[in-house]
């Protein structure tokens, strides 16, 4: 027991009956509870819970690094090892954001120094971290061991070469999605040879070359590596020869998928893929062609998650695939696979519970007029064939509400159901009626849905149905929608549960705005872009709510009362300190 642990009489007296275990047997009990949310409801129960709560707990989840400051963190958890910490909104992926908006980490970095010198975990997403972070960060902290970097921005492989060169305990190294600077790929040559630790590494998002000879060393070196992820620059060729060094990967990214193979290289090839006896997860497949995706069959057996999604595979040659991949409960596939793709994947992924289509071209405007991409026809099938679905993120360019129903009523343990009708305001085209009761099916019959992103022309009837069904939903998300303020006010008013609403371009204006007064510090966040709303009502916001931190982003300068982009959520730390001149903090 930490002797800075001390009780006063009157905490003795608080707790006494409630809590009758030592600190050391209740800190133990606390170990075994992993969820966040459970945690921190122990945490209430009287102060000797909330102290031992305080001592035992070693990760942190912050999901908006805005709603804590440092200080109060450390100050509340003395023993953190690990912090996952979101910055940016969700809406930043979509350039709604304007750069140098904030979210940069080294003032964390600065406090934890000192507060944290035996930090092992740091796992940041929409956060902006410097080379001069991450070197200061593989300085400071001798023990760190895993870096996870997700939609981050500010940083070069320079920084990823100070992660390899100082982190000498260094067990995971995850680069996912970053705007990073890639600078080449001698950052690799910066491992040191002695070093043997890495069970993690994914840097498949990065551009340049990378230096193969260092790699496969190190993958040689690394017994334990698990997870390993390349860029699309690294050959077949090269994979194979990866794969002979590490036969024990559960987790594989392939480079490019496209080389011209020997009939001695291509059966080498798929000699490595059939030692990978333990394989459960497999993307990459850059460039890929049909005719080396037999060489992959071998290693499908044990899969689990099979992510498509920079493989630009058609109908037939997914067709071939699946029937390997009996085990599939993930599945992430670009919209080339059509209708009949996904009709194979009803009839082949039986315990499927994921599946996401990504647009191969957003822009392209003849597929969105019905020359490609997937309609309500490919959803239909899926869900006939995969009951277990529950995960579902759908961009077509067609829908019907009548498809939507029979997808709900096929799979009606839906917890997540992101549906995207890639046109905007687009009606059901058998009837040119609104979507509304395509999504009202859903928010009926699914009754676990925690996520919901609406698409389509929608009236304010579709948050209505959402308001009054939707009692577990916990994230919302509205593009083009709805007709007044009461669509909104139905969704506040409505959804008990709510913690993320996510809005733009909607009608919505003052009056819906103002209707979640009683509501916002109950949820973590608000976003509303290209709305209705003025800065007299963000003033009045702010003014009955002083715990809500209401940010509006005003690029123009100019003095109009229009609103246009309007960030509101809890925090306990105050206004930011690190606000540009283009967010007005009110």
């Amino acid at each position: 027991m930490d002797p800075k642990r001390g009780k006063s009489p009157t905490e003795e007296e608080d707790g006494k009956h409630v809590s009758s275990f030592p600190d050391e047997v209740l800190e133990r009990v606390l170990l075994s509870i992993k969820s966040h949310k459970d945690r921190s409801s122990v945490s209430l129960v009287c102060k000797d819970w909330y102290n031992a709560e305080r001592w035992s707990r070693t990760h942190v989840f912050i999901g908006n690094c805005y709603s804590v400051s440092p200080e109060i963190l450390i100050y509340r958890f003395p023993n953190i090892r690990s912090v996952t910490l979101k910055g940016k909104p969700r809406f930043s992926d979509f350039n709604l954001v304007p750069p140098n908006w904030g979210a940069n980490i080294h003032p964390w970095l600065t406090a934890f120094a000192s507060a944290y010198p035996f930090l092992e975990e740091l796992r940041l997403k929409r956060m902006t971290i410097t080379d001069d972070s991450l070197e200061f960060l593989a300085r400071k902290f001798v023990s760190f061991r895993a870096l996870s970097l997700v939609s981050c921005d500010g940083f070069s492989t320079e920084g990823l070469a100070a992660i390899a060169t100082h982190c000498r305990n260094l067990t995971e190294l995850d680069i996912q999605e970053n705007g990073i600077e890639d600078l080449g790929g001698s950052w690799l040559n910066c491992f040191p040879d002695t070093f043997t630790s890495l069970e993690v590494l994914n840097f498949a998002n990065l551009i340049n070359e990378v230096n193969f000879d260092a790699l496969e060393r190190l993958v040689a070196r690394c017994k334990s590596l698990k997870v390993l992820k390349v860029n699309k620059n690294v050959s077949l060729e090269q994979s194979q020869r990866l794969l002979m060094r590490a036969p024990q990967l559960i987790e594989l990214g392939t480079g490019s998928f496209s080389q011209d193979l020997t009939l001695r290289q291509y059966a080498e090839l798929e000699a490595a893929f059939s030692n990978c006896k333990r394989l459960h997860t497999l993307s990459g497949l850059w460039e890929v062609t049909s005719m080396y995706l037999p060489a992959l069959y071998p290693a499908c057996s044990n899969l689990t998650f099979l992510n498509l999604s920079y493989a630009c595979l058609q109908s037939v040659e997914l067709a071939k695939l699946l029937p390997n991949c009996r085990r599939l409960r993930r599945l992430w596939v670009l919209d080339t696979v059509e209708d009949k793709g996904l009709e194979a994947v009803g009839s082949c992924c039986p315990l499927l519970e994921e599946l996401r289509v990504f647009p191969a071209d957003p822009f392209d405007q003849e597929a969105l007029g019905g020359g490609g991409g997937v309609t309500e026809v490919g959803f239909v099938a899926v869900s006939r064939g995969c009951p277990k679905l529950r995960y579902t993120l759908y961009f077509c360019r067609q829908m019907t509400n009548a498809a939507v129903e029979t997808v709900a009523r096929n799979c009606p343990n839906f917890t997540h159901f992101r549906l995207c009708i890639m046109d905007p305001c687009e009606p059901d085209y058998t009837t040119n009626q609104p979507m509304d009761e395509a999504f009202g099916a859903v928010v009926k019959i699914c009754t676990k849905l925690r996520r919901l992103a609406v698409s389509g022309l929608l009236t304010d009837k579709t948050f209505e149905y959402i308001g009054k069904y939707a009692k577990n939903l916990e994230t919302l998300s509205v593009a083009f929608a709805g007709n007044t303020d009461r669509g909104m006010q139905y969704v506040l008013e409505g959804c008990p549960k709510l913690r993320k609403l996510e809005i733009r371009d909607c009608p919505f204006g003052n009056a819906a705005l103002l209707s979640g007064l009683e509501r916002y510090e109950s949820m973590r966040s608000l976003w509303m872009s290209a709305c209705n709303v003025t800065m007299s009502a963000c003033r009045l916001l702010a003014r009955e709510m002083p715990r809500l931190n209401v940010e509006v982003i005003k690029e123009d300068e100019t003095e109009d009362n229009q609103a246009e982009k309007v960030y509101v959520y809890r925090t306990v730390a105050g206004q930011r300190r690190d606000a540009p001149n283009f967010v007005l903090t009110l």
